[in-house]
């Protein structure tokens, strides 16, 4: 069978750069191959199955901030289209979208299927076939055609467009044709922690500030204390920005947690001596200091040999500088991962020098593209990685009807 565009991953950047090049030019014949028997299945989960689509924030340089890798060649794409294009694309399909107060855009129904009712709608009407169960076995060069031979039988195509993600299969024949990838790892992830002080605290939240040990890692926001350790926007942040760093390490490692965030040991050293002079009679864990969660400072008061009865006039230099301690640079020890809720999101993926960001198509291969995250690109939670994908799919798909 022969197309004009063939499209490998039934995925939203797939779905996406279809339906553009489909309204773009109506007369192009276009077939999406997906290897399962259900498309758009990342897009049902995301956001916790109201699917993020994106995220308020429309200076395009301030959100290239949020990626990890990518963050500089994104810079181009994001000028051409982002935010705010990506909200009139689908209200203008009938999506209704509304912006949270983090930030985050979902569609007012607050259900995936909303944006899987969508591009499936769109794909009917423009008439661009959705193959499923055919899984890609091979794809590769003949004169000037692609030629892609599946498990439900082969096809031909002017122009081809990748659009898996992280598949090892089309990874390794993108490597037979002379590209190079770099190998995947998990990107946003939680840290497994068991310690005494944050193991009755699961719920407890606080802005931190949150470093690797011996690493240039770090990170502030918000920490969120769970049953299996830690999360929250901090966390997920340092995870993304260390990504492959933290792989190397086998996701054995320390941090450092500064729950005060803006205060240094010695700041906070003096802040305690000033509440001993004050409140001398006081009980030490009693009230919570700094604006703490009240289970939060009494823990770290344990933590710091202090007895609950302890009055402040009572507290010795040693167990002020402990306390300190605790308070600015606590040590925990990480000792594994955990998904991010029902999301996985990895980095790496092909080269970034592979690619000519104004067309996203392959420099080494002529009608070669790609969208999504089969690029080595990858952002933190909220929205990010979807537009990405909606970014290199509209920009490929300009530039897929423009080349006759």
């Amino acid at each position: 069978m022969r197309y004009d565009l063939l499209i490998i991953g039934g995925g939203a950047a797939g779905f996406f750069t279809a339906i553009n090049v489909a309204e773009n030019d109506p007369d192009l014949k276009i077939a999406i191959l997906e290897r399962g028997k259900e498309v758009l299945s990342k897009v049902r989960v995301s956001g916790g199955g109201r699917c993020n689509v994106t995220h308020a924030e429309f200076i395009p340089d301030a959100l290239t901030k949020n990626y990890p890798r990518g963050e500089k060649e994104l810079k181009g794409p994001f000028h051409s289209f982002m935010t705010g294009d990506t909200m009139e694309w689908f209200e203008s399909r009938g999506v209704v979208l509304k912006i949270e107060d983090d930030g985050r855009i979902f569609p007012v129904s607050d259900s995936s299927q909303t944006i899987i009712d969508c591009f499936l709608s769109e794909t009917k009407r423009l008439g661009i076939k959705v193959l499923t169960n055919h899984s890609v076995k091979d794809f590769y060069k003949e004169k000037e055609s692609w030629k892609i031979v599946t498990s439900q039988g082969d096809f031909e195509t002017v122009k081809l467009l990748i659009a898996t993600g992280s598949n090892p299969k089309i990874w390794s024949k993108l490597r037979d044709l002379g590209h190079h990838t770099v190998d995947a790892v998990p990107s946003l992830f939680t840290f497994n922690i068991k310690d005494s002080r944050i193991k009755e605290l699961p719920g407890v939240s606080t802005n931190s500030c949150v470093r690797v040990k011996n690493s240039k890692l770090s990170s502030e926001g918000a920490l969120l204390i769970t049953h299996w350790g830690m999360s929250g926007p901090s966390i997920l942040r340092l995870s993304a920005w260390g990504a492959i760093e933290l792989n190397s390490y086998n996701y054995n490692f320390e941090i450092l947690v500064n729950w005060l965030q803006d205060y240094s040991k010695e700041q906070a050293l003096n802040l305690l001596k000033a509440l001993k002079n004050k409140n001398p009679k006081q009980q030490v864990s009693k009230y919570a200091q700094f604006e703490l969660p009240k289970r939060l400072w009494q823990s770290l008061v344990r933590a710091s040999g202090i007895e609950q009865t302890t009055r402040w006039a009572d507290i010795n230099k040693l167990q002020l500088s402990k306390l300190s301690e605790e308070l600015t640079n606590g040590v925990y020890k990480v000792n594994g991962k955990s998904t991010f809720k029902e999301e996985f999101v990895t980095a790496g993926g092909l080269d970034l020098k592979e690619i000519d960001f104004k067309t996203f198509e392959s420099k080494r291969h002529k009608n070669l593209y790609f969208a999504g995250e089969v690029l080595n690109i990858d952002a933190i939670t909220g929205g990010f990685n979807f537009q990405n994908a909606w970014t290199g799919g509209f920009i490929a798909a300009k530039a897929i009807t423009s080349k006759k």
